[in-house]
């Protein structure tokens, strides 16, 4: 049978009725409530999510495309279902623009692998901003070394803010590819896509986005964004780990070579010579994560069915009000204070190390992220070693903040 579809749509933004599907959010850490403020990293996961991973493992699964017996044909179907649910999220026409990946990084690296690599030659330019997780900036190191392209940084404003009139001046005939976030996981910046995307064509260039952070938090229309590969992990939206998908534009995806080989992605194949299955099969080598996929398309309809405006809403009033708390605290320096923020909050202690900080609150039963977050080159640009980031998901509340707030007093009591 399928997994049940409860709670999966409710008329009003109610956090007590959301928090009651996530049930590690009623445990204790070290004899207090827990406060998970560490969403960014990975979100937690409704018990939806969960029973149907449990479902499909106790009633349905088999392996996909492989089988004409019953369990095949309807694990399969289940599989190809959630394909269908991620297009009408993205508002993507046709699902076989969506690859299934074990996450974001892996999207990346099969963008750069298989479309840049077999693209780009010495002298071509590669942009990417210092907002950037590691995961879109390496990719594109490692191929501008096969390729003898070259990448230049695309700088941002003193508030976290890309510097447009920087990039439009960095754009130019030889640049192929800019890769950029949409929402910065260090600090909540939403980048100006609808600015950065049309000058990026206009030369010429093809636009790489990192949706990590914007997926679970900004209703999202790719055919209107007009990128033209976009990636996301699901477990930043409630969803499993080990699952994410790539976008790619239709003409792009066809002309692209195989990333990985062997099992579903072959046509035909002798002893020294293979031809390859059309999008999105092509990039879907070996066994997929058929159980997280499927998880994936629950996880989707349980943040559809609460609504991406009222999430988006609830966490903008949850960071700033975290803002203001935190901006009154006369150790604490906010960084990234840009107009249009997503939910996440960073800031460093005076005297004090991140680690530190983290630790200490901890005990008090706050999860934050302390670090350079997978965001070294930002951190150098912000001077400093790491931060401490609080981030915001759908089932945190105020009451949540003031617990954070009252937890840095701890804070200010050992550094005094």
């Amino acid at each position: 049978m399928n997994a049940p579809a409860a709670t999966l749509t409710r008329p009003n933004f109610d956090v007590e009725a959301i928090r009651a599907d996530f049930p590690i959010l009623s445990r204790e850490v070290y004899g207090k409530p827990l406060v998970f403020l560490d969403t960014a990293a990975s979100s937690q996961t409704p018990r939806q999510v969960v029973d149907t991973i449990r479902d499909v493992y106790e009633n349905d699964y088999s392996n996909v495309h492989r089988g004409i017996h019953y369990l095949s044909q309807r694990c399969t179907d289940r599989f190809e279902a959630a394909r269908e649910t991620v297009a009408r999220f993205l508002k993507v026409k046709d699902s076989d623009n969506l690859i299934f990946t074990k996450g974001a990084t892996e999207g990346l690296n099969l963008v750069a692998q298989s479309y840049a690599r077999s693209t780009l030659k010495a002298g071509d330019e590669i942009l990417i901003s210092e907002l950037e997780h590691h995961s879109n900036i390496v990719p594109w190191q490692l191929v501008a070394q096969a390729t003898g392209a070259k990448i230049r940084a695309i700088p941002i404003l003193d508030d976290g803010q890309i510097d447009l009139e920087a990039y439009f001046k960095l754009l130019n005939p030889r640049t192929k590819i800019v890769a950029i976030t949409q929402v910065s996981n260090a600090l909540g910046t939403v980048t100006p896509l609808a600015e950065m995307i049309p000058a990026a064509h206009a030369v010429g260039a093809k636009v790489v986005v990192d949706g990590c952070q914007a997926t679970p938090h900004i209703a999202l229309d790719l055919p209107a964004m007009d990128c033209d590969f976009f990636v996301f992990s699901g477990h930043k939206v409630y969803g499993p780990n080990g699952i994410g998908i790539l976008y790619g534009k239709p003409e792009l995806l066809e002309a692209m070579p195989p990333y990985q080989g062997g099992g579903e992605m072959i046509d035909f194949v002798s002893i020294t010579e293979s031809t390859y299955k059309e999008p999105p099969h092509r990039f879907e080598a070996g066994t997929p994560p058929i159980v997280e996929a499927i998880a994936l398309g629950t996880a989707i309809d349980y943040v559809t069915g609460i609504g991406l405006d009222a999430i988006a809403a609830h966490e903008h009033d949850l960071m700033t009000y975290a803002t203001e708390q935190l901006g009154q605290i006369k150790e604490v320096t906010l960084h990234g204070t840009a107009p249009g923020k997503a939910s996440i909050v960073s800031f460093t202690w005076k005297g004090a190390h991140a680690h530190d900080v983290g630790t200490i609150i901890d005990r008090a039963g706050i999860a934050v992220r302390v670090g350079h977050h997978c965001a070294q080159p930002l951190m150098d640009r912000l001077g400093v070693a790491s931060t401490a980031r609080a981030s915001f998901g759908l089932y945190n509340t105020r009451a949540e903040v003031d617990r954070l707030v009252r937890a840095l007093d701890d804070v200010r009591t050992i550094f005094a």
